[in-house]
């Protein structure tokens, strides 16, 4: 924790007041001739000066490090985001064969391969849904298929991280 300086203007009864003072070699010397000193200020000196610098370098690394954290957290929301889209799966053969695979063409590039892609089926017809497979994943799509022997299947799928 900074410990805040109180700085105090030192002022007295004359301001810029001066006594010449002939030092015998050609040359004079100014002394302050302040008169009552109303209120003493705050030295500036090394430590006070250091002082101060401390606490601005110890804000500065805070701010960096707050700015740090809002990217981090920027970037998980991106993550968190994601897109969700709405697929018909179509498979024209008998069970146990299926050609249900559609490729999928995401609406926003990844930056890697670490995202999820979860779906919910809508609605089916013509047999069983069994499973939803999905392969081949891409920074830019992935292949998604069912391994029943429905003939139409309608997905809602989400797409979530792969940004960071």
């Amino acid at each position: 924790m900074y410990d805040w300086t109180q700085w105090q203007d030192h002022v007295t009864e004359f301001e810029n007041r001066y006594k010449e003072i002939d030092n015998g070699d050609g040359t004079i010397t100014h002394e302050a001739v302040e008169g009552e000193v109303l209120q003493q200020g705050t030295p500036q000196s090394a430590t006070n000066f250091n002082h101060m610098e401390d606490g601005i370098s110890n804000a500065g690394e805070l701010a960096a490090l707050l700015a740090i954290e809002t990217i981090h957290m920027q970037q998980r929301a991106a993550d968190e985001a994601g897109e969700t889209l709405l697929l018909t799966l179509t498979n024209n053969q008998q069970y146990p064969f299926n050609n249900s695979v559609q490729t999928v063409a995401l609406k926003t590039e990844r930056n890697h391969l670490d995202y999820t892609v979860t779906a919910e089926v809508l609605e089916y017809s013509g047999g069983c849904v069994g499973d939803i497979e999905v392969s081949e994943k891409l920074v830019n799509g992935f292949k998604i298929a069912h391994t029943g022997s429905a003939t139409e299947v309608k997905l809602k799928v989400f797409v979530k991280g792969g940004f960071y």
